[in-house]
This record gives C-alpha cells, structure tokens and sequence, in this order.
C-alpha cells in the first residue's frame, strides 16, 4: 500500500532491565559436563529436596511439565516450565513478580567449591548479556521484530550485543512484501499478511521460520485474530464489490475456511470479548458487517457513515465504536443487541480509533487537524480534544500512557491516561524519535511503528526515514538507544515476548523445546527478595530420535554440470550420530541409479576414498532425471532405507553452445 493510499484509508528494552544483583564471579573456570556432581546432588535431595526451595520466607516449587503423552522431559518435546512462589508462613501466592530464570548444562563444582555460589556467578554472566556467556535457553528473553519494506523481517535480540552493537539473531525471508502483521496471544506464532502474493505467511517464533504460505485472496491486508485465537480474519481490500470482504483462516489446520463478501474498499476488524461476533469495516460500502463467529454467517450490516474506516471494541461499555473520516462521527453500536447506541459527532478527518487496555478511554485521531478525540466509554461522551504530531495516523497504549505517531513529523506525542477525566486537564508530552517525519520514507505498510515494550514501561518506534528504531523509557525526555537495521529498510516493529508469565495466582509459567539429552541446571533469581538458587533436572533421551541416530546421514556430492553420454564422479559422506561423526570402513556400500521414469537400473560399488567419503563412477548415457540409492548388507540397510537423490543431464551440445 502505497503512502497515498494510507491518506485514502484515513481521510476520504530495550534490552532486560532486570536490577542486576551484587554478583562477584570466581576465578575458578568451570566445564560442562554430561552428569552433574553428585556431592551437590546428595546436598540438594538431602537439604531441600529435588524441587522445592524454601529461603527468605518464600517457599518455591520448579517443576518441568511434559505435555502429551509423555511421561517425563524428553529431548526436543516441549513441555510447561512452571515455578510456584508462596509466603512460607501464610501459604498465599506471592503475585506479581518478574523472576529471572535460565536452562543451561549442568557444571561440576571445582574442590572446594560451593555449588549455589557458582549457581550465583553464572546468573551474573547471564545478565551482563555477552555473546559467549548466553544460557541455552533463556525464561526472560524477547525479541524484537522489525518488518521490512522488502519480502523480509529481521530479528534482533536485544539482550545480546557485541562491542555495544545489538545482535541481529536473524532473517526471515518472505515471499512477497509484508504489509500487516499479528501475534498469537502466546506469542508462539507470527500470521503476516502478503498482498502481492495474495497470501498470509505463518511464522513459528521458536525458530523463526516460515512454516507455511496461506491463500488468503485478493489484496490481504489487514490481520486480526479472535480473542479466543480458533480465527484469523484477513480484510480483502478488493475494489471490486464483488471480491471484497474477509477471509477466514483456521489457526489449527492452517487453512482457508471460508470467504465472506462484505463489499469494497479497506476493512478494518474487531471482535466481541466472547469471541461471538465479528465486526467488519467496509469503507466503499458504508456500513458495518456483523459475522456470527460459530457459524461464520452474516447477522446484521450497519449503517455507520459515508466511509467507515476504523473499528474498535471497549470491554467495559460491551460496544463496538466505528469512526468515519467523511461525516466526522463515530457510531457505537452494542456489541449485544447489535443496536446503534448513539452516534457522537466530532469531525471531519477522523480516522484511527483505539481503546485504552483497560476499555475506558477510547481515542480517535484527525489526520486534517493534527488532533486526538477522547471518548469515555462509561458514557460514550467526548471528553477531551487535544493538538498532537502533525498528521497522526498510528497509536498504541502502554498501561499509563497513548503513543500517538504523526506521518508529517518526527515527534511522537504521549497523552498520559492518569490526566483524563471530567474535570481534568490531559497532560501531552513529545519526544523525538529520528531526524524526519515518516512520510519522507515513501511508501508504508498498515502495520504500526510503534510497539510497546515487554516492561509495559516504554515503548519501540520505527523511523523509516533513518532506518532506526528506538527505544523509550517512560520518564526519559529522549530515546536511550536506537537499532539501526543494517541491510534493510525498517517500517514497523513488534515485540514476541518470551519471558516467564504469571498464569495463576504465585505461579509463572513459560512453554519451551527442550535441548538434547542430559542434565541440566535451572537458574531462578527474584529481586524481592533477593534470592538466587539453581535446582537440577534431567532430560531424557527420545527413543525415536535414538532409533533415527542410529541410521546413517547420507549427502550426495558431484560435480555440475552432469553431461550425457560423459561418466560422472558421485561422492556420498556417511556421518552417524548425534555429532555427525564420519563413518568408515563400509566395505559393502552399493549405489543403484536408474533414468526416470523408469528404465533398467544399474548397480556400482561405492570405494571409501576418505575419512567417512565414499566415491563411486557411473554412466550417464541419455539426458534426463537419474535416481541414486544407496544400499549396504553390512548395515542392515537395503536401496529403500536410506535417502535417496536425483540429478539431472543435459545434452553436450547445449554446454557447447552455452560456453560461446
């Protein structure tokens, strides 16, 4: 979507700011190592039991739950790790803690050594953040994701940094551009919206991969999901009548469910609290669709204005608010009866409309008078009218502050949400985030450039102009730091939190893979009170991966291009195990290759050549596909058990004429 066509839609960390402890690391270098030592093992059963800790008045169970049908931590399973905390005099939950927590190898203890002050050091190196002194997986980590104006988003963790730089962790390449994103409520995975490809990409935020590309018709734009996460709705901004409307997506099978016409134009999404209804925007059309969720039919089309562009729900008043940027109103319709409550008149060039966490203020920005319209939910009046970033067109919401973004100035305006009320005067403050207004940048995706960080303290804003994006603190009068997203133009941001959460009442709570196969150290620190303590587990080993391990890995190696009529050279290296250790001495290794279709296959011995590298001559007579399998008695392994490949030949004339 090209910058004009956001003017049309609207008008017509920073890095773990855990307070460190006093941590004094010890001379004494320790080593990993595959058991942990067993005099602190006896100490620990003996004194405090395998996982259960109680110091300082807080009693502490850790416990690793495997989910499915396994019965206890398996390698490369995911499983629950949960810590309950409670007052070990009343026994009550011990709530909103931030608790730092980090897997890693389990250590020996040098002679002579203390086990929990070793435990101690080892949390201090964690917090200094250095590469080289990382656990393997880390409970209070997030990610900050910057989405790109080409076909890719980067990664940055920001916990890490080499010589003051934060580390890009990585790259995920896309098929087309990314316009709109949106994150599962655990933040496991990533639905990013392609409207060149006419798809939706699903990203697995474990590993930062595309898992799959979703058809998810003509000109995806906006993504939404329910509140319960069983949909993913994608606005079609078709501008043919006939194509525009939403497209609904199952979040378990990762497939299309069904295409709901609504009319043309750009479509804005929201949902009951219940998950019940669905509310489209329909901007060419308008009015304002309503989707029975269960039933993905419509029940209700609304009348909300001449163009309908924004919608947004407010919990508190269980009503939907719809703003129209051509009548300059905003129309509540209730989320219940699906009745038109009241309609509140404020102006013309109203567009982007959003609620406060808590559903109480509502905030309409008015891109043609550079102005943020505040409305009580509790009465669905206006309650104040302030001057803003020139041109506003995106905000988020901290729990104490609205971030307003104008496209036609570099200042980013906070309202803070303790100023409003009758009676009461708003308080606006700016700070500057890069050295020009976003509009500079050309064009921009629907997707916000600003994020809230995981404190719920400060936010992320994107510039793209200087291509940086920085970091604010509440209370700061600036930025404290920007990440500059070298190789890439940088148009928005999100974060995906990893850190452990509060689930329950005292108990926090986080779903990871686990590593191989070993033992383990758990390394819990909380600030109040001060405590560190590592407690001791097990993973165990997956008797199917140890069945695979004990097949070969296999990797076909020749030189291109194969000619026909030429012999050719194919090099396998077999490898074993979890290292990937090369195996030799197969004195028996055969290769059968055939031309497909089909034709009659011929067999050739397989001569180790090097450490594990086997070589074998072959006869590519014709042009075409070959298939290679490889089969040794020895190994107990017949031509279908093993991986195979394919090749393919050209004529000799062709590279003779394609090396003139």
């Amino acid at each position: 979507m090209k910058l004009s066509s956001i003017f049309y839609v609207l008008c017509c960390a920073a890095p773990l700011l855990a307070t460190q402890l006093p941590v004094q690391a010890t001379e004494t270098t320790t080593k990993p190592s595959a058991a942990v030592d067993a005099a602190h093992l006896v100490q620990n059963a003996e004194t405090e039991g395998m996982n259960h800790l109680q110091r300082d008045g807080v009693d502490i169970d850790f416990e690793i739950r495997p989910l499915g049908n396994d019965a206890m931590p398996t390698e490369g399973k995911l499983v629950d790790i949960r810590f309950r905390l409670r007052d070990a005099t009343t026994g009550q939950p011990i709530s909103g803690q931030v608790p730092g927590a980090w897997l890693d190898a389990a250590q020996s203890v040098p002679e002579g050594g203390d086990y929990q002050s070793q435990c101690k050091s080892r949390i201090g190196y964690y917090l200094k953040g250095r590469m080289g002194a990382r656990p393997l997986i880390d409970f209070n980590s997030y990610y900050l994701l910057v989405l790109n104006q080409d076909a890719s988003l980067t990664v940055i963790d920001p916990s890490i940094s080499v010589g003051g730089i934060t580390s890009t962790l990585s790259r995920i390449a896309l098929k087309r551009a990314p316009m709109d994103w949106v994150a599962s409520t655990d933040d496991k995975r990533l639905y990013v919206s392609m409207p060149n490809a006419g798809e939706v990409a699903v990203i697995d935020t474990n590993s930062f991969k595309v898992l799959t590309n979703i058809a998810a018709g003509p000109d995806p734009i906006r993504v939404a999901l329910q509140p319960d996460q069983r949909y993913l709705w994608v606005g079609n901004d078709s501008r043919h009548a006939e194509q525009g409307g939403v497209t609904v997506i199952d979040t378990q099978s990762l497939e299309r469910v069904k295409t709901l016409i609504t009319g043309a134009g750009h479509h804005d999404i929201t949902f009951s609290d219940d998950s019940r209804y669905a509310f489209v925007s329909n901007r060419d059309a308008g009015a304002l669709t309503v989707f029975d969720v269960e039933t993905l039919s419509q029940v209700a089309k609304i009348n909300t204005g001449a163009h309908p562009l924004a919608v947004a729900f407010s919990p508190l008043s269980q009503a939907v608010y719809v703003s129209d940027g051509k009548d300059g109103t905003v129309t509540v319709v209730d989320a219940r009866s699906l009745q038109v409550r009241k309609v509140i008149q404020i102006g013309r060039g109203i567009g982007p409309l959003r609620f406060s966490q808590n559903g109480r203020f509502g905030i309409v920005l008015n891109t043609m008078e550079d102005s943020a319209t505040i409305i009580d939910a509790a009465t669905d009046e206006v309650l104040h009218s302030v001057e803003v970033s020139a041109e506003p067109y995106q905000l988020v919401f901290t729990r104490s502050y609205a971030y307003i973004r104008g496209l036609a100035s570099s200042k980013v305006s906070m309202i803070s949400l303790l100023s409003l009320g009758e009676g009461k005067t708003p308080t606006v403050q700016r700070f500057e985030a890069g050295p020009a207004a976003p509009k500079l940048a050309g064009d921009l995706p629907i997707a916000t450039s600003l994020a809230p960080a995981r404190e719920d303290a400060a936010v992320f804003v994107v510039n793209p102009v200087d291509n940086s994006t920085y970091f604010y603190t509440e209370g700061m009068n600036a930025p404290m730091f920007s990440y500059l997203n070298r190789g890439h133009a940088a148009r928005a941001a999100k974060v995906i939190d990893r850190s452990l959460r509060e689930v329950e009442p005292g108990v926090y709570s986080t779903r990871v893979k686990l590593p191989p196969a070993g033992q383990f150290d758990v390394a819990l620190m909380l600030n109040q009170p001060e405590l560190t303590h590592c407690f001791s587990t097990e993973v165990a080993l997956d008797p199917a991966l140890v069945q695979q391990l004990q097949k070969p890995k296999v990797e076909f190696m020749w030189d291109k291009p194969l000619l026909a009529g030429s012999p050719a050279k194919i090099r396998v290296q077999l490898t074993l195990g979890r290292d990937s250790q090369p195996l030799s001495g197969v004195a028996d290794l055969r290769l059968r290759y055939f031309l497909a279709p089909s034709s009659r296959p011929r067999e050739v011995e397989v001569l180790e050549v090097g450490k594990g590298l086997y070589e074998a001559k072959i006869e590519l007579e014709s042009t075409g596909a070959y298939y290679l399998h490889l089969a040794s008695t020895s190994l107990g392994l017949g031509f279908n058990d093993l991986p195979y490949t394919s090749l393919r030949t050209q004529a000799a004339t062709l590279k003779t004429a394609q090396s003139r």
